[in-house]
């Protein structure tokens, strides 16, 4: 409990901070108050995860600090809006990176979302992000426009190239999260309030895409093809919520990538709205081939466990919500685009 509160108390901190030492604190509560729960299991891989993910953290801690401190010598501004220097723009550009697991600082995030339980592992992918996310939408209108559209390319290529060999749940949900991190980052300096959209509506299907391999223990993908037999109708949902998260209509997922590609185009940048486009294909592949291994494969052999309707197991009601929510939210787009 203390843990959780220290979490969501370093993200208040961070995303209502005008100071950068401020912000800085907010980050360092995060990353010290997620460290226990990723070693809880006293695992080795546990604790070879919580020991990257602190180094990673503190290095990329260390650079915003010292990318403000960098704009403070040479502006005399402590604010977190007025980081003009280009040098130090730069810097942060880099520590966000890290802090994200953006591409090419992506390295670290499936390594620990493998070594870290379930709930741990969404906790990574989505609150974790949110802190950094906020500080990039704070100094998004000096960021650097071409550095930022090539680290997103990056990410998104490398999120699906990645992805497409792995047999590990958490591990195709980490490379699933490195792409969808590129979408918001191509778009964050032109329309800084689709990157918010398009990180809410991401923690979401991935809060219920977690949440139900949780409730259906699922850690690689040979387990996830014996669950129909024993959950049919979560794994019914979850093909959609997969779906979803691949950014097909008419399903949630495809509102955020629309409305960016709309933007990309107004922005004359058409060439780099079809190349995320098409990379992101390679992440349609792997979440494909999830939801097939949940609903479409059936076991060779006959099951020897009964099949658990709802009377037996009820579905967990935060699953039944961000699932609906994963799945029905796009006809809200008009709402949004005016």
């Amino acid at each position: 409990l203390i843990f959780i509160i220290s979490l969501f108390l370093g993200t208040t901190i961070t995303i209502s901070s005008n100071h950068w030492v401020m912000a800085w604190t907010g980050l360092e509560i995060n990353t010290l108050a997620i460290l226990p729960l990723i070693s809880k299991s006293h695992h080795p891989r546990a604790v070879e995860a919580a020991t990257k993910y602190f180094l990673v953290q503190a290095t990329a801690s260390t650079l915003v600090l010292f990318s403000s401190m960098t704009n403070a010598w040479y502006t005399g501004q402590w604010d977190i809006t007025q980081l003009t220097h280009p040098t130090s723009s730069l810097i942060l550009t880099a520590a966000i990176s890290m802090k994200l697991g953006l591409a090419p600082f992506h390295f670290w995030f499936p390594e620990v979302l493998q070594g870290s339980p379930l709930t741990t592992g969404l906790l990574l992918s989505t609150v974790m992000k949110f802190p950094p996310i906020t500080l990039l939408f704070m100094t998004s209108q000096s960021l650097n426009p071409s550095l930022l559209t090539i680290l997103a390319v990056l990410s998104v290529a490398m999120g699906g190239w990645m992805g497409l060999n792995q047999t590990q749940t958490r591990k195709i949900m980490a490379f699933s999260s490195i792409a969808h991190l590129g979408w918001m980052t191509i778009i964050l300096i032109y329309y800084p309030k689709l990157t918010l959209l398009n990180f809410y509506l991401y923690a979401m299907m991935t809060a219920a895409v977690f949440l139900t391999l949780n409730s259906m223990k699922v850690l690689k993908l040979s387990t996830l093809m014996t669950a129909w037999a024993k959950a049919p109708s979560l794994s019914t949902i979850l093909l959609l919520t997969l779906l979803s998260l691949a950014g097909l209509p008419p399903l949630t997922g495809f509102l955020p990538k629309w409305l960016i590609i709309q933007e990309l185009t107004k922005q004359d940048m058409a060439p780099a709205a079809m190349i995320i486009s098409l990379l992101s294909l390679l992440g349609l592949f792997f979440y494909l081939r999830l939801a097939y291994c949940a609903t479409i494969t059936l076991p060779p052999h006959t099951t020897n466990h009964m099949k658990q309707w709802h009377i037996n197991k009820p579905i967990n009601p935060s699953i039944a919500v961000l699932t609906t929510l994963s799945i029905m939210l796009l006809p809200i787009s008009p709402m949004l685009a005016t």
